[in-house]
């Protein structure tokens, strides 16, 4: 069980430092009554979002390949799953999110702004600093789109597949007590996968199908707040 316990220990690390970047600045806010923030806090708030939401991002399909070797090929699982892979797993991951996070905000830095100007959001979104600028954004919307759907789309791609897998291999096992037991191995995990990837289709449909910059708070708050806080009690319970 070592290498799940490291790649949960670093979810639950990633979802400590997801939610430090957001909720004291918010609870400043709320105790000092001023809502503002410098032009540089916004951008490094921008840039560590998006690491930590990228990294919980990789650490879920990582975790998803664990419970595929284990279920699907138990005998190679100690030889697959090494510290060493499981380190390599999280430092690939760290990189690309890095990487990632800081071409955005470098993008936003090129945009210029009119004026002092109030983002309708508990905390600083890239989508929603970029509908305020008086620069073009054709070329940082066409970024955002192709960098959401490739380090999006491949990891979640990672799951699915991993999860047909899975599901394959089980419904294979002849007793119901094997069947069950694969399926225990999993659950924990696919909950904490369903409720973050749920969130994210909820952020997603809000925000194109309602113009309230209140509706569209509250559903980010839901992405952000929510599944860090879910995701311990979760694999708690399991227990």
């Amino acid at each position: 069980h070592t290498p799940m316990y490291f790649l949960l220990s670093n979810l639950s690390f990633n979802d400590i430092c997801l939610s430090t970047t957001t909720i004291p600045k918010m609870l400043v806010n709320i105790q000092t009554h001023n809502q503002s923030i410098s032009y540089i806090g916004c951008i490094t708030q921008i840039c560590f979002v998006m690491v930590f939401v990228g990294l919980e991002n990789f650490i879920l399909a990582a975790m998803a390949y664990d419970r595929y070797v284990a279920i699907c090929h138990p005998l190679r699982y100690t030889i697959v799953m090494n510290t060493h892979f499981c380190g390599l797993l999280i430092a690939l991951s760290m990189f690309i999110s890095i990487g990632n996070a800081l071409l955005h905000s470098l993008m936003v830095l090129r945009l210029s702004f009119c004026k002092d100007l109030e983002i309708p959001h508990f905390f600083c979104e890239l989508a929603k600093l970029i509908k305020i600028t008086c620069s073009d954004t054709l070329i940082n919307n066409i970024f955002i789109y192709f960098m959401a759907s490739l380090l999006g789309g491949i990891p979640l791609l990672g799951i699915i597949f991993s999860y047909t897998q899975i599901v394959s291999s089980v419904l294979r096992i002849p007793s119901a007590g094997g069947k069950y037991k694969g399926f225990l191995t999993c659950g924990s995990h696919l909950s904490v996968v369903l409720l973050f990837y749920g969130t994210v289709v909820g952020v997603y449909i809000t925000s194109e199908v309602t113009d309230s910059p209140r509706k569209t708070s509250v559903a980010s708050m839901m992405y952000i707040v929510i599944p860090q806080m879910m995701n311990p009690l979760i694999y708690t319970l399991r227990k």
